[in-house]
């Protein structure tokens, strides 16, 4: 039945996609493609035997309680905070007791900001609590605090066209949101606009498109030669209570008060571990997610879920007593939410090794249910991903390949010729609970992470066991 499968796989493949020309991988020369269809067809064995282990084993289960026990420990894992390096310390531990291989930090230099103590009132046309997060890389008040009337925008050109109203004021940026990125151009550049025009501190609506009087945090950024002013999210609700109240033209005074401090840079770690290679050690598949988190909730989808199935990736192949032709490498980044910082740095150590990295792999957005892969590279590795999908993900319904792997920390890759991807999720709900105190446990769904567990180990096991690697024009 195997064989009648793969055979099936190979002629509908053939058919889809036409595969009749020859192609140039970075290592072993001309390849006809035709042949990665039925190496992929070869691994239909191993991959339902992951799957198995996965959905019905001895595995089930065992990425959702493993991510559970490093969050119910250490809780959020703020860059430069004690809570992440001892996360950091125990994954290495976790790794060893794993039996996984090479075992190791990296150290990365690292921002270090602290949040301190915080609120904010409304006082007038009524006294009301305010819920805010101080922003990331936010200065602080002065420690009387500040107190100012509100000019409440919906939009940057709103603000240019009420220049004149900003000098002096608090701005409160009530943008509706219609996607993350239109939402978070205000959490990023909000202080910085306002103080263009005089502002004193800006307050900006939450990214996310449903709130439960929940606060988003997230990094801003301020211009070097623009004064550096206070600022915060605040909730859906109380934003646009501020602007009803601004269009009916009754003003509205606000006191702030935030603690918030850019210290010296640390050091951190990025967290590594390996199966090493049996024919080809030099090359490597890398899987990878970022360990660090904001300061709420538990960081248990943000980004615990992606850097868990990370590890699990490994642990499976290493349970099941596999070892595929190249290395499998595990990286937990560290500070990704401060700026990469952690993707970055290995990116600056490691990219001379560019020729020998088959590709990169990065889950950072949920580990909800897996619908496939994001894929970034050339024409040709993406006909190989595509039947990879059909031929081995179909059994978990994650037959989709979409063009534009989610990148964060591996971002840099690519532009050096090595390709890239990440796990496609129904994750529709995905910003509800982002950098709020809603990302916890609760979010996370055992069966589903044991879906994508799957999903990310019968990936990451075959590339690495192909006899040849995925074609890339790679640089170094």
């Amino acid at each position: 039945m195997m064989i009648i499968i793969g055979m099936t796989s190979f002629f509908l493949t053939v058919c889809l996609f036409g595969w009749t020309s020859l192609v140039s991988t970075s290592q072993t020369g001309w390849t006809d493609l035709n042949s990665f269809t039925s190496d992929i067809a070869s691994h239909k064995s191993v991959a339902d035997q992951i799957i198995d282990y996965v959905l019905t084993g001895p595995a089930k289960g065992q990425v959702y309680n493993r991510l559970a026990n490093m969050t119910d420990q250490f809780g959020y894992r703020l860059c430069g905070s004690n809570n992440l390096e001892k996360a950091i310390d125990y994954m290495v531990d976790q790794f060893k007791r794993d039996g996984l291989e090479n075992v190791h930090k990296e150290p990365v230099t690292i921002p270090h900001w602290v949040r301190g103590n915080e609120w904010a009132y409304m006082i007038s046309p009524r006294r009301k609590k305010l819920s805010i997060l101080g922003l990331g890389f936010s200065v602080g008040t002065p420690k009387e605090g500040i107190t100012a009337q509100v000019l409440v925008v919906c939009s940057f050109d709103e603000l240019h066209a009420r220049a004149s109203e900003a000098k002096g004021k608090i701005v409160v940026y009530n943008q509706i949101w219609e996607n993350y990125g239109q939402s978070v151009a205000y959490r990023s550049r909000g202080a910085t606009e306002a103080a263009k025009l005089g502002a004193v501190a800006s307050l900006v609506r939450s990214a996310t498109p449903l709130s439960v009087y929940s606060p988003h945090t997230g990094e801003q950024t301020y211009d070097d030669n623009i004064k550096k002013i206070p600022t915060a999210c605040i909730t859906v609700e109380d934003a646009e209570l501020m602007w009803r109240i601004s269009s009916r033209g009754e003003p509205i005074t606000v006191t702030l008060y935030m603690e918030a401090q850019n210290l010296n840079y640390l050091t951190s770690y990025n967290t590594v571990a390996e199966i090493k290679g049996s024919t080809y050690p030099e090359q490597v598949v890398l899987v990878s997610g970022h360990l660090d988190s904001w300061d709420v909730g538990q960081g248990a989808m943000d980004d615990g879920g992606g850097a868990f199935i990370s590890w699990e990736a490994l642990s499976l192949v290493r349970q099941l007593g596999l070892r595929p032709k190249r290395t499998l490498r595990v990286v937990l980044w560290t500070c990704e939410e401060f700026g990469v910082w952690g993707g970055q740095d290995y990116f600056r150590v490691h990219k001379n090794e560019s020729k020998n990295f088959d590709i990169v792999m990065e889950s950072d957005m949920g580990t909800f249910t897996p619908q496939g892969l994001g894929f970034t590279g050339s024409d040709e590795a993406m006909k190989i991903m595509k039947n990879l999908a059909l031929s081995l993900l179909a059994r978990v319904n994650a037959t989709l390949v979409d063009q534009g792997a989610e990148m964060s920390d591996i971002f840099d890759w690519p532009n050096v010729g090595v390709p890239a991807a990440s796990i496609k999720t129904d994750n529709g709900n995905y910003f509800d609970f982002h950098h709020s105190e809603g990302d916890t446990m609760t979010v996370q769904d055992s069966k589903q992470m044991d879906l994508c567990a799957a999903v990310w180990a019968v990936t990451a096991f075959t590339l690495a066991d192909l006899e040849d690697m995925l074609p890339g024009n790679r640089t170094a």
